[in-house]
């Protein structure tokens, strides 16, 4: 196991969305947390000053990730490196898991080249929600690939598939594509285990009950086909939009913490 202790005790996460945090908010509205945030908190706790930077930027495909963040990573000669991208290249029709493969490796190549060790992501198991489980074969190929990249390349790897507990849609935003506050403090703490940082919490704890409502199996079918004609008027639709236009939800988001700052113990 990598001692999450030695070297000099710099991390950069890289990535899209789910890196950057969305759909995990700071109650200050300064931004968003998101996993990084708290991983990179944790790793704080337990060495303060550590240096932490995120260059993920929400919209941002594989290759623009390969191409823009992880030079500028290698630059930062951190420790650690986190990666995850592919998502958005994976709700495109044309996503090819294997193409898309070759690009990771290869940004994978470089950053171990560079000295780093990697913290590798696999997708979500996406059965949880309709629609977006028709891609389920792709996200299970890619993460097929990922893992053997993880191994050979002696990566860490977090499989967020297998992650029981993100199975449940309280774990995740209305939008259904980025997780809930509790989703991103379970996937630090997952992360945090895999890197062997102490942990007191348990990510696969399940969630409390969800109440039981007193409703005829009619009632249940349609009130479940309304939340799916509510999240495509809100959010399938737009994204198709954006999508049609040629533009994407990052264009002019700059990353939250593009340089290797210290980072000071806080609450968790």
């Amino acid at each position: 196991m990598w001692d999450a202790m030695a070297g000099t005790g710099a991390f950069v996460a890289l990535g899209d969305s789910f890196t950057e945090g969305i759909g995990d908010p700071y109650p200050d509205g300064s931004g968003y947390r998101g996993w990084a945030d708290r991983f990179a908190e944790r790793l704080a706790a337990d060495r303060p000053g550590v240096r932490y930077a995120n260059l993920a930027i929400r919209g941002r495909l594989l290759r623009e990730v390969a191409d823009d963040q992880v030079p500028r990573a290698v630059a930062m000669a951190p420790d650690l490196v986190s990666l995850a991208a592919g998502g958005n290249d994976l709700l495109r029709p044309r996503a090819d898991p294997d193409a898309m493969a070759r690009v990771f490796d290869e940004a994978v190549a470089r950053l171990r080249r560079a000295g780093c060790q990697v913290l590798v992501f696999t997708g979500f198991d996406p059965r949880t929600f309709p629609l977006i489980r028709l891609i389920r074969g792709k996200i299970a190929a890619y993460n097929m690939h990922l893992r053997a990249i993880a191994g050979q390349r002696g990566c860490l790897l977090v499989d967020l598939w297998s992650m029981r507990a993100l199975a449940d849609p309280r774990a995740w935003s209305l939008d259904r594509l980025h997780l809930a506050p509790d989703g991103h403090r379970r996937v630090a703490l997952r992360a945090s285990e895999v890197v062997g940082l102490p942990v007191e919490e348990d990510w696969r704890e399940p969630l409390p009950p969800a109440p039981v409502l007193a409703r005829h199996r009619a009632a249940v079918w349609l009130a479940a086909r309304r939340a799916d004609a509510g999240w495509a008027r809100e959010h399938a639709a737009p994204w198709v939009a954006r999508r049609l236009r040629g533009v994407s939800t990052g264009d002019g988001v700059p990353p939250k913490r593009p340089e290797l700052l210290p980072l000071f113990p806080q609450a968790l």
